[in-house]
């Protein structure tokens, strides 16, 4: 049974966000739908199990994200469904300059994985209907810092090192509980070697994400993501999961194929056979207000 496990997960990451620091005002709270006749809460949080969505962040706020998946739960109880297996753990951080245009920073442990990227957010659905849909845009640009001094000849350059990623965010809440997502993504890597932790030779990747919400009650939502490549024969990525807000926070916690994280490994990486290698994961989601609201 999984469900102890995902307990377990729950009890660990309550007793580790009891020691954060309060913020001055948490972010993450619903709005009166009178103050605007923009849909609010597309989604629960900027990232939905690995994608990005095209939730905004107010301006002058900042997005701290911990996200963290293990090894393949086939063996069971043994290695306690993957968690005493390697894990893949990045950490980003996410600001707003406006409502939005917002700056970000990320480092995956897999490669250890430095990525830069933006939103942009070009519209926002409307109540009304006369903008059916939230579109926003994702550009990424990032480096692999791997030490590979055991080579016997030179190292990767940095231009060698480099990758590309960008991603079209349209989203839709159509009712209060059921929200989508339709994400064309491609990552380009300016030299995809052997020796990096992907399973991809290609330069370049182009997929298309499909990712959704069922809400399930007023904070909690089961979630889905599905991003088949479009032009390698990789294995296409599957995550289930389950989204709940509490105190500010958001815990997301999934089911997937991959253990990567980032945009650019997401389409190049290795995925597991569905139902076989499934990976136990998690995001933790806050928002900080870095200054007095309007």
């Amino acid at each position: 049974m999984l469900m102890p496990t995902f307990t377990k997960i729950i009890c660990v990451l309550g007793i580790l966000l009891a020691l954060f620091i309060q913020p001055v005002e948490a972010q993450l709270e619903r709005r009166l739908a009178t103050e605007t006749q923009e849909v609010e809460l597309t989604f629960h949080a900027p990232r939905h199990i690995n994608l990005l969505t095209v939730e905004p962040l107010d301006k002058g706020t900042l997005h701290f994200a911990i996200m963290h998946t293990f090894g393949t739960i086939d063996n069971g109880v043994q290695n306690l469904f993957g968690i005493d297996n390697g894990a893949n753990i990045q950490f980003s951080l996410e600001y707003a300059f406006s409502d939005k245009f917002s700056l970000g920073a990320a480092r995956s442990s897999r490669d250890k994985f430095y990525n830069m990227f933006g939103r942009y957010h070009v519209l926002k659905q409307t109540q009304d209907d006369k903008v059916p849909l939230s579109v926003s845009l994702m550009g990424a640009a990032g480096i692999n810092s791997n030490d590979y001094g055991f080579l016997m000849g030179d190292a990767p350059s940095t231009a060698e090192r480099s990758s590309f990623a960008a991603q079209v965010m349209l989203g839709r809440k159509i009712s209060d509980r059921i929200s989508v997502q339709l994400s064309p993504m491609m990552a380009y890597f300016v030299e995809p070697m052997p020796i990096y932790l992907m399973q991809g030779d290609q330069n370049l990747y182009i997929a298309l994400g499909f990712s959704g919400k069922v809400k399930i009650t007023g904070k909690t939502s089961l979630t889905a993501q599905y991003i088949p490549n479009l032009n390698s024969d990789l294995r296409s990525n599957l995550g289930l999961g389950i989204d709940i807000e509490a105190g500010g926070h958001v815990f997301q916690m999934y089911f997937v194929t991959s253990q990567n994280l980032n945009e650019q490994y997401l389409l190049a990486g290795a995925n597991g056979v569905p139902g076989e290698e499934f990976r136990i994961g998690f995001n933790v989601n806050r928002v900080f207000a870095t200054r007095r609201s309007r």
